[in-house]
């Protein structure tokens, strides 16, 4: 069961965009005083902004809309297409302050409307050839959305839906909506006692023990494979200068997304990203082109001012840490180096189940930094990278930042959702503000090339990720709670309970005793709700055969067998980090 992404597919894109003109004409036809934003098509389906005076929508209010664009689909009318001048346009719209405003943005000559009956609107398109093709809907949701998504102007009211070709498709598709609800991330982690958010420090995630153990593991299996790579381990500071900020250029564009303080008469800030720090300690000695490529990884806490109303769990935060690495290399050595990042991150990726696609983002047309000549070496390096790695990639022309080329990595969960984790990006830029340089084979003084590259994302949002890929039902290795031991009688079968408790432990797994006075099924079900990966059950049969019943998440079939069999099942399922519990 996967989530449909309406924006990979050309036919589903123009179905939703005609569907969202459509709720705006049934929006129109129930409140005369609408007036409308924009309507765009989106990876969900589509939304419109609109400003209805005084009147607030709540969830029966979407029932009517729905109700009149049934009406509308079952009448039918053709969607046309017309070109009209912008003079014509401002006299049209002459009554409408957001059309008004889309107009003066646009290029004089020719601007198209689409029509539908007595609905008409400013669009580029394209559209269906009629209304009836967009009988397949649903409106999932409402919300206020600021006019051109800034606070200080006035607040519309969006209204989300999407639309399929069939009634199949919109079911099959509402289902898997029904599937992500109850994999949210922010309900899941509640109840797995993974981590909480307080009104003293919004947007500043708190892990609790378990999210504690499941972040921790993730963490060394970072450093583990990281390690193995040949990477050195830094850890730079939180809070620094204005002067750093002002060098690295993030002070001139991002301090308004930054928090500061004075200190000593000086002003400080908490860092937004872990790069200048990394370039601080290149800088701490002197380096030839024998010591290149340089790799420094920091697992760093970085701080963002978000708006209030984007935060969201795990996945939109103030505070996150960034698996970073920054490697310094030669040009003649990115191909390389890039191609190795690749093969970590394809390796890493595997472990979790989660494929991927990747996008390299290229020079832009202007107001770039760098020759054309190392540039399109660069660009090469990274497409070489990708082939000989063996990954294919999609080029996003000129989406690349001023000071390089960059491989996007887009992740796809078990619900199909894509998510951008891992990148790639080269960087001509801040190695030069920082007079980063190393000696070359000529004795001549160079400056290096700085790759920027993040595996997880943050790690904060990768747990997300995962929480909501694996259902809350993580892999054994992963597990914070990794099983419980049930006795069937609280006494009687104690003393072989704590046993099998205690042999566990001995092999280093996460293993609780559930020995309370409650019903034997009631704490089976607890554990299930819990999502522990194994319950062991232990009565008279395996006491006397030194045998456990062993029953796995999510599931009501049980299996026994000897004791010792099932520790080096165990043990094996975490030393392999075993995808599936078997």
């Amino acid at each position: 069961m996967e989530l449909v992404n309406v924006l990979e597919d050309e036919y589903l894109s123009k179905l939703n965009h005609s569907c969202a003109h459509m709720m705006a004409q049934a929006v129109k036809r129930l409140y005369p005083q609408a007036k409308f934003w924009v309507g765009p098509v989106i990876q969900d389906g589509f939304y419109y902004d609109m400003d209805l005076g005084d009147v607030s929508l709540n969830d029966e209010d979407l029932e009517k809309i729905a109700k009149e664009m049934k009406k509308i689909a079952k009448d039918g009318k053709r969607i046309v297409r017309k070109e009209i001048s912008k003079a014509e346009a401002v006299e049209m719209f002459q009554d409408d302050p957001y059309k008004e405003d889309l107009i003066s943005n646009l290029e004089d000559g020719t601007i198209t409307i689409y029509s539908q009956g007595d609905f008409t609107d400013l669009c580029r398109g394209p559209h269906v050839d009629t209304v009836k093709e967009c009988k397949n809907f649903k409106l999932l949701k409402h919300s206020g959305a600021y006019w051109k998504g800034d606070a200080n102007n006035k607040q519309l009211q969006r209204v989300y839906g999407i639309c399929f070709p069939t009634k199949e498709e919109l079911e099959a598709h509402l289902e898997a909506l029904e599937e992500a609800k109850k994999r949210d991330h922010k309900k899941l982690g509640k109840e797995m006692g993974l981590f909480m958010v307080s009104e003293y420090a919004p947007g500043m995630p708190i892990f609790l023990p378990n999210g504690m153990i499941l972040r921790n593991i993730l963490e060394q299996f970072w450093y583990e494979e990281h390690t193995k790579e040949n990477y050195k381990f830094i850890k730079t500071p939180i809070i620094m200068s204005r002067e750093l900020w002002e060098t690295s250029g993030h002070w001139d564009h991002y301090k308004d997304n930054m928090y500061t303080t004075m200190v000593d008469d000086r002003e400080f800030a908490i860092k937004p990203m872990n790069c200048p720090g990394a370039l601080l300690v290149y800088n701490n000695d002197l380096h030839s082109y024998k010591d290149l490529p340089l790799r420094v990884g920091e697992l760093g806490q970085v701080h963002r001012h978000e708006a209030s109303g984007a935060l969201n769990g795990l996945f939109r935060v103030r505070t996150f840490t960034q698996d970073d690495a920054h490697i310094f290399v030669m040009p003649s050595q990115i191909e390389e180096e890039v191609k190795n990042v690749l093969m970590l991150i394809d390796r890493l990726y595997s472990v979790f189940g989660l494929s991927y696609d990747i996008e390299l983002s290229t020079r832009p047309e202007k107001d770039y930094i760098g020759s054309e000549e190392i540039w399109d070496q660069s660009e090469k390096a990274l497409a070489n990278a990708c082939h000989y790695a063996g990954k294919e990639f999609k080029v996003n022309p000129g989406d690349g930042a001023f000071y390089g080329p960059k491989l996007d990595i887009h992740i796809k969960d078990s619900l199909g959702r894509v998510w951008q984790c891992g990148t790639v990006q080269l960087d001509m830029n801040l190695p030069s503000r920082f007079n980063c340089t190393y000696v070359d084979h000529e004795g001549k003084k160079q400056t290096p090339i700085m790759l920027h590259r993040v595996v997880y994302g943050s790690i904060e949002r990768f747990i997300g990720i995962l929480i909501e890929h694996f259902a809350g039902h993580f892999p054994l290795w992963l597990a914070p709670e990794q099983i419980v031991v049930i006795p069937v009688h609280q006494e009687k079968h104690l003393e072989y309970a704590k046993k099998v408790t205690e042999s566990l432990k001995e092999k280093g797994m996460r293993v609780q005793l559930d020995d309370r006075n409650e019903k034997l099924g009631y704490r089976v079900r607890e554990a299930q709700m819990k999502k522990v990966p194994y319950q062991i059950v232990v009565g008279d049969g395996e006491m006397e055969n030194e045998t456990v019943t062993i029953r796995k998440s999510g599931s009501k079939e049980s299996n026994t067998m000897a004791l010792n069999e099932a520790i080096e099942k165990f043990v094996k399922e975490v030393q392999d980090k075993c995808l599936f519990n078997k």
